[in-house]
């Protein structure tokens, strides 16, 4: 291929025939000419990363023959420097004399090399998360480890992290071209083709990232949807999550196609004027309506369900949390159950609802009370909206609770960021005014001493989910809360008797 330019540079043509993919080389080298003799250009060094061409050569106008001068520049794979390329000296045309297609295919052995050593640890897929925030240092780092957490529960596994804090952020890609094109090489250096934004991505962000640097982009609610559609298992599951997809891809159906569909419809059919992309759109909405209008009819079936419940005079608790914060490992504890339980973020997505008889917990001969209890989903900052309107059903059955126990993993170092989570999402969902009772979990992670002191600072009582034998203040403490809720309920019911 020939491309012919003016003084003003040249227009690359589309390269999308050639190599894609991260683990090799494009395949194609630039040789063009400087006329001023100047040096490789910071431009010439952002094509070669960004289009991963082979080598990059500017010949100088000035000379003649073998006197010509030359330049040249390639990519490296993974060095200690952490340099992204080689630049050559300036030399003659003749040193250039090289069999360049065997070159280049040690050059290809050597990234592979890299990419073979992190592949060591089994055939899982690799991303390099990455962070574009002007928040506070602290405030990142927390961030970015939390969306390791929710990487590595996805299965996949991190390659990098990084965390960029730049003066200015780009509306179209948030880093820079050269950040751009750093993150690029680091990827081809690692044989990585997804990087996950802990930021969530405009539907412009997300295409003009990957255009430029074809690689696969997702962000943070992108990623936890996909979390979500691996956890999913009951119907009612399985339809918010595929809701909650739809809604977050509907406005992200942005690439225009040049394929013109068939005839479709009948009568005022839209014919082949109509492009994929719009009969992309118009399926996804479709699909929306039947989703929303099955998860009415769960949703009225629940509220039956909650309705007998009420009449029958059986208080409703639901344990909240944020996740991985232990409420399944209690919910099973609890009522002798056997769900799933596992040391990952959002381990569990179905609800499950089961009787719990307080007097064989409180090993009590005072009343018969029974209870129902509800396990939900983990809550998680920034919690996306497409998912918050999805699992809408899920929270109407936390509206109709007596008592919230809101569950906190107090082993972790961001407690209190995550209680605040929690109680803000409360807030959003509506539910603030429902009773709510503090429990600390994983009380045996941490020094007694400091556990007996948070209890006291926030009035909650400390478990561990995995020692029924040290449940007896819990069930004391809960016992006092209903009892609490039942003499305020009855109080009220007074009250408005007498107004009557």
């Amino acid at each position: 291929m020939v491309v012919v330019g003016d003084q003003r540079g040249i227009t690359i043509p589309d390269l999308s025939r050639y190599r894609t993919g991260i683990p090799r080389l494009r395949g194609l080298r630039l040789i063009h000419t400087h006329l001023q003799g100047e040096p490789l250009s910071e431009e010439d060094l952002t094509d070669l990363a960004l289009l991963r061409l082979d080598m990059m050569v500017a010949l100088f106008a000035e000379g003649k023959g073998d006197q010509e001068s030359v330049q040249s520049a390639h990519l490296l794979p993974d060095n200690p420097e952490k340099k992204v390329w080689e630049v050559s000296p300036l030399s003659s045309l003749r040193q250039l004399d090289i069999d360049f297609l065997k070159w280049v295919q040690s050059l290809e052995d050597e990234f592979q090399k890299g990419q073979k050593a992190l592949s060591t640890r089994g055939p899982r897929e690799k991303a390099i998360l990455l962070s574009v925030s002007r928040e506070k240092k602290e405030v990142l780092e927390n961030s970015m480890e939390e969306l390791r957490e929710l990487t590595e529960s996805s299965g996949v596994r991190v390659a990098e992290a990084i965390i960029q804090r730049p003066q200015n952020i780009s509306q179209s890609t948030l880093i820079g071209e050269g950040k751009l094109k750093e993150l690029l090489v680091k990827c081809m250096q690692s044989g990585v083709d997804l990087i996950i934004f802990d930021q969530n991505l405009t539907p412009g962000q997300m295409a003009s990232i990957s255009d430029r640097t074809e690689l696969r982009v997702i962000d943070r609610t992108q990623l936890i949807l996909d979390i979500f559609a691996q956890r999913a298992h009951t119907r009612d599951g399985k339809t918010q999550v595929e809701l909650a997809q739809l809604k977050y891809l509907l406005p992200r159906l942005a690439r225009k196609t040049l394929a013109l569909s068939r005839l479709t419809g009948g009568i005022g059919g839209r014919g082949p004027g109509e492009t994929k992309l719009e009969i992309d759109r118009r399926r996804a909405r479709e699909r929306i309506h039947l989703l929303e209008r099955e998860l009415e009819k769960l949703s009225r079936r629940r509220e039956q369900r909650r309705a007998l419940r009420k009449r029958a005079g059986i208080p409703v608790l639901s344990i909240i949390g944020y996740t991985n914060a232990g409420k399944s490992t209690l919910f099973n504890l609890l009522t002798k159950s056997q769900f799933n339980v596992e040391d990952k973020l959002f381990a569990t997505l179905d609800t499950a609802t089961r009787r719990l008889r307080l007097t064989d917990s409180l090993l009590t001969k005072k009343s018969q009370d029974e209870a129902v209890i509800t396990d939900t989903v983990g809550f998680i900052k920034d919690l996306p909206r497409d998912l918050m309107g999805a699992f809408r059903p899920t929270f109407d059955e936390l509206r109709e609770s007596d008592l919230l126990i809101h569950l906190v993993d107090v082993s972790s170092p961001r407690r209190h960021d995550h209680m605040e989570a929690v109680e803000k999402i409360l807030l959003e969902l509506g539910l603030k005014e429902i009773p709510r009772f503090l429990v600390f979990n994983k009380e045996d992670k941490l020094d007694q001493e400091e556990v007996r002191a948070l209890c006291r600072r926030y009035g909650a009582v400390s478990i561990s989910a995995l020692r029924p034998e040290g449940l007896d203040i819990f069930f004391q403490a809960l016992e006092k809360k209903l009892w609490d809720i039942r003499s305020l309920a009855k109080k009220s019911d007074g009250d408005r008797t007498l107004g009557n």
